[in-house]
């Protein structure tokens, strides 16, 4: 938390935030020379071992199959060392980008990779802010990730164009579209 608030500057890179804060911890208790470099790999190793939902993965592999889709994330999860970066014709992080989500210009960095103007671009995202808020304000279409099936926060302004409980839903939503000429 010292960090972020005294580098508002890296407030789109958590990585850099948590690097600086092993320093600081290690500093704070008369440690100069402590192993930040070593300690960092086996936080990120650890970081990146995640379990995937169990509809994700198969959902990815028929999506990718079809269509380019794009990684876009405000943390710093590594997709090779999760495992599914073949599934990813690009990976567009905060930390990269210098702007995190809902900044318009993450999302306008997706559909300049892709070479697709915004409208003609499905967000999917299961942050009703971050993910849904972000992709609308730059007329992206949107397709809310709601595992919980929470209510459509109030604030928030018009509902994602789809509300969907798994990934499953999304796949066969896509699929039962009629081909765009």
């Amino acid at each position: 938390m010292k960090v972020a608030t005294e580098r508002p500057d890296l407030a789109h890179d958590f990585s850099t935030q948590r690097q600086l804060t092993l320093e600081q911890a290690f500093a704070s208790c008369g440690t100069a020379s402590a192993p930040v470099d070593a300690l960092w790999e086996i936080y990120f190793a650890a970081r990146n071992s995640v379990e995937l939902y169990p509809d994700s993965l198969p959902a990815l592999q028929r999506l990718s199959a079809h269509w380019p889709i794009v990684s876009l994330t405000n943390g710093n999860a590594d997709l090779e060392r999760v495992g599914i970066h073949r599934h990813f014709h690009h990976h567009i992080s905060a930390r990269d980008t210098g702007v995190a989500k809902p900044d318009p210009r993450i999302f306008l960095a997706a559909a300049e990779h892709l070479g697709v103007a915004p409208e003609n671009i499905l967000h999917i995202g299961d942050d009703a802010e971050l993910d849904v808020v972000g992709a609308r304000d730059v007329g992206m279409r949107t397709a809310w990730i709601n595992r919980q099936r929470a209510a459509w926060p109030a604030g928030l302004g018009r509902a994602p164009d789809l509300d969907l409980p798994d990934m499953t839903a999304l796949v066969e939503w896509i699929e039962r579209q009629p081909p765009s000429a």
